[in-house]
């Protein structure tokens, strides 16, 4: 599996509950682009419309390629391809528990275009500055071990 795009800001702004994976509807263009690497997920996120699941505001940069495209639009919608019941179950949790769906990772699985997108609670400020702690914890820790030896 080769990671294509990684939204960094997921793992810091939110707690990542349970994760889940979808295949994306692309168009052929946009799927070279992607295995080309001009994608981005920052600032993405997972909507419902109509009992199905959206990708909303991921950007994929046109592949230069093709040509000029009409009417591109790079931060379109994108359907997702999960199971019904999966659906029915991701949105119960996030009406009833007030959770998100925020994209993870989107790598290659054979020759396939995965997303990996996770229910997730979005952190308070003071979640934030402790994580930011705990991780100069663990570096200052890293440092003095590796003075020891």
């Amino acid at each position: 599996m080769k990671s294509l795009a990684v939204n960094k800001r997921a793992h810091f702004d939110y707690q990542l509950l349970e994760t889940f994976e979808a295949g994306l509807v692309l168009k052929g263009y946009e799927v070279k682009s992607v295995k080309s690497g001009h994608v981005s997920l920052k600032g993405a996120f997972v909507t419902f419309n109509r009992s199905e699941l959206y990708l909303t505001n991921a950007h994929i940069n046109p592949y230069k390629q093709a040509g000029i495209i009409e009417g591109y639009n790079p931060t379109r919608p994108r359907k997702l391809l999960v199971k019904k019941s999966e659906i029915k179950k991701l949105l119960g949790k996030v009406r009833t528990e007030g959770l998100t769906l925020v994209p993870v990772s989107m790598y290659n699985k054979k020759s396939l275009i995965k997303l990996s997108f996770a229910l997730a609670k979005g952190k308070k400020k003071h979640d934030k500055r402790q994580s930011i702690q705990n991780r100069e914890d663990k570096v200052k820790i890293e440092r003095a071990y590796k003075e020891r030896r």
